[in-house]
């Protein structure tokens, strides 16, 4: 049953994080990032979920739910922000002006 857990996480994880660089290559860095750390968050998240529910719980669905969950994670944390999305900086909340 680990075995399918583990195999199964990091399918899920590879075919996450390669449509995360398909369809968000310009805000992503190098696609062999993106994939090993997808594979690789999806490895971890699903270690982390087999781990906290326990010897009697076998679901191979939570667990799988739970990689692909700790995978979107980590992928999300690469991104990059947009290109045309450039505003301007914004004052620090409670901070005083310095004109006159």
């Amino acid at each position: 049953m680990l075995l399918m857990e583990a195999l199964g996480s990091g399918l899920l994880g590879l075919a996450l994080s390669g449509a995360a660089s398909r369809v968000l290559a310009q805000r992503l860095p190098s696609t062999r990032t993106v994939l090993v750390s997808g594979v690789v968050g999806a490895l971890f998240g699903a270690y982390l979920t087999h781990m906290s529910l326990g010897p009697g719980h076998n679901t191979l669905f939570a667990t799988l739910l739970g990689g692909v969950g700790v995978s979107a994670v980590v992928l999300s944390l690469l991104l990059r922000p947009a290109a045309g999305s450039r505003r301007a900086p914004r004052r620090a909340p409670f901070s005083l002006s310095s004109g006159g």
